[in-house]
């Protein structure tokens, strides 16, 4: 099941970004296509005033997934460490998490759902991992405890 297949007519008006400014933070992001119709998210991660955050998130209407093992993104990095996040419901306080390395040439990253594990603020929650039954919410972010601009270039994120 494809979630998001990025092209240039995608409408890309339900993807928000969230930075730390919410809380008080400097850091700032953008997502938009670029001439190719792929996503682009992409800005700069501030430390300023106990920040240190980016996040682009997509919520969508519950699906059912329950049939699904893993999630596929097709992606070009800068070489920097991201996540992928999911919720069950995109009013969650808690998101589950997975991280995952880019290398600065397109890959194909593979996770496994049952390997999502749960967070809140970026502390693990002694929760079970990710049920994998709905999915309302997914998202990237970048949050590595240092000042750094980012850049990740998304073409597809499919259920598998």
């Amino acid at each position: 099941m494809t979630l998001v297949e990025f092209n240039s007519s995608t409408n890309i008006s339900d993807w928000f970004i969230v930075n730390d400014v919410i809380m008080g933070g400097k850091s700032n992001s953008d997502f938009y296509l670029n001439k190719e119709g792929n996503a682009i998210f992409k800005g700069f991660v501030s430390l300023e005033n106990n920040g240190g955050f980016s996040m682009s998130k997509h919520p969508f209407e519950q699906t059912s997934i329950h049939q699904f093992s893993k999630i596929v993104l097709k992606l070009k990095g800068d070489g920097k460490r991201y996540q992928f996040r999911v919720k069950s419901n995109a009013s969650d306080a808690h998101s589950y998490v997975s991280y995952f390395e880019t290398n600065g040439e397109w890959q194909l990253i593979e996770i496994f759902l049952s390997q999502l594990v749960p967070t809140f603020r970026g502390q693990t929650l002694d929760k079970p991992n990710y049920p994998a039954k709905v999915l309302q919410e997914i998202a990237l972010l970048i949050g590595n405890q240092k000042a750094e601009s980012f850049q990740l270039e998304i073409k597809s994120i499919v259920l598998k």
